[in-house]
């Protein structure tokens, strides 16, 4: 009866020794950085030229995705009433 307690605590001390030593050999990054996600300033135009050119990017963007939820909800309207899966 002795020898399954025996086992499992052998079990347990090698699992943790294990997980301890995977933690050591490879640790995980703190932060993910993806470079070229800002658009840089361009330094030559005044500032207030800067602001205009991005929230007319940003205007379009949100355009966009305005036209695509629109389009993908019409589709879905559509894919309903022709009773299509």
């Amino acid at each position: 009866m002795m020898d399954w307690k025996a086992d499992l605590e052998r079990f347990v001390e090698n699992t943790t020794t294990f997980a301890k030593s995977l933690r050591v050999q490879s640790p995980m990054p703190h932060s993910v950085v993806e470079l070229g996600r800002m658009p840089l300033v361009n330094w030559t135009k005044s500032e207030r030229e800067e602001i205009g050119y991005r929230i007319a990017n940003f205007k379009a963007h949100q355009q966009r995705f305005e036209r695509e939820r629109e389009d993908f909800a019409a589709s879905e309207v559509k894919r309903m009433l022709t009773g299509h899966n």
